[in-house]
């Protein structure tokens, strides 16, 4: 399982590293890049997770993957970063994003209560409202960047991180489409190894997969932006923080959820304390709680906020290992 998260992480940074280079080759923005495939690169391992699980019928793995990747998001990554320091909220945040993260959250509550389920009509319902969320997220983008003429990020990160072998490389468009095929491959191969040995993990313990899913893996697929996260609110780096997790969360959703109820509906369990309808819940009661503490306090996450995520979130995981 470990193995599987390596592949997962590494092969996710190898994807968007190839896509981006070859998309900047073919001279679309930096901008563009960024909003979408560097965004669809860090949702890649909630979406091969959840896509597997559902394939293999391991349903609760699916949906405990996106809705625990979600409240680890916010209640953990952003109450963590924001004791380290204060994190500003975006405008377009508070008038785009998060009023879309509340919708998706309540649009996943409303279907699992009314149907016991996600269909593959609800996967096409969250995909068609994602598209037009992609389409306003980025012509929003290019009018506030208009006229300006920005280097592919796969550029920028090149220089810094990696040796001249890799730099040089990069220039190939050969080798970046190797380099996107081997990273979507390890990203694969990384789900189907993660989600075989939970499942395992899960009957050895005799834990069930809802808690597995929205724990181990969930964690596990939100190692990522934990790190970043952190780390850049310990360095000071805080502009886009906020947006980031938003955006992560609205991607796991209406893209990670709704590509895996095509393969297998995806059944919410509606009755008593283990149910992950609940935990559907709770997830959107983390949105809500988010939406709240970016109005107050000059628009921004500070230490009390982080406190309070982080007092949510230590109250959920007693639950769920309680109840």
């Amino acid at each position: 399982m470990i193995l599987g998260f390596a592949l997962l992480v590494k092969g996710a940074d190898w994807f968007v590293d190839g896509a981006a280079g070859i998309a900047g080759k073919c001279h679309v923005s930096a901008l563009v890049i960024g909003l979408t495939i560097v965004a669809f690169g860090t949702s890649a391992p909630e979406l091969c997770v959840s896509v597997t699980s559902a394939i293999q019928r391991s349903t609760d793995i699916s949906i405990g993957n996106v809705v625990g990747s979600n409240i680890i998001n916010i209640l953990l990554i952003l109450g963590l970063s924001a004791l380290f320091h204060s994190l500003p909220v975006q405008r377009n945040s508070l008038v785009l994003d998060l009023p879309v993260l509340f919708l998706a959250s309540a649009l996943l509550v409303g279907l699992g209560a009314w149907e016991k389920a996600l269909s593959w009509w609800d996967g096409l319902i969250f995909l068609a409202v994602f598209s037009v969320y992609l389409f306003f997220l980025i012509r929003g983008a290019l009018k506030e960047q208009k006229g300006e003429n920005l280097p592919p990020p796969a550029e920028e990160k090149a220089k810094g991180k990696i040796g001249a072998w890799f730099e040089k490389m990069e220039q190939k468009t050969w080798f970046l489409i190797v380099l996107s095929v081997v990273g979507l491959g390890m990203v694969v191969g990384g789900g189907t190894l993660l989600v075989n040995n939970a499942k395992e993990i899960a009957r050895y313990f005799s834990v069930s997969e809802r808690i597995i899913g929205l724990t181990v893996v969930a964690l596990g697929t939100s190692l990522p932006e934990l790190v970043t996260s952190v780390v850049a609110a310990i360095k000071g780096e805080t502009d886009i923080a906020v947006g980031n997790i938003i955006g992560s969360n609205i991607f796991n959703i209406f893209l990670v959820a709704g590509v895996s109820s095509l393969f297998y509906p995806l059944t919410f369990t509606t009755a008593g304390a283990a149910s992950n309808l609940i935990d559907a819940c709770v997830a959107l009661a983390a949105a809500a709680l988010l939406y709240v503490l970016c109005l107050v306090k000059g628009h921004k996450l500070g230490k009390i906020a982080g406190c309070i995520m982080l007092a949510c979130f230590t109250g959920y995981y007693v639950y769920l290992f309680l109840v």
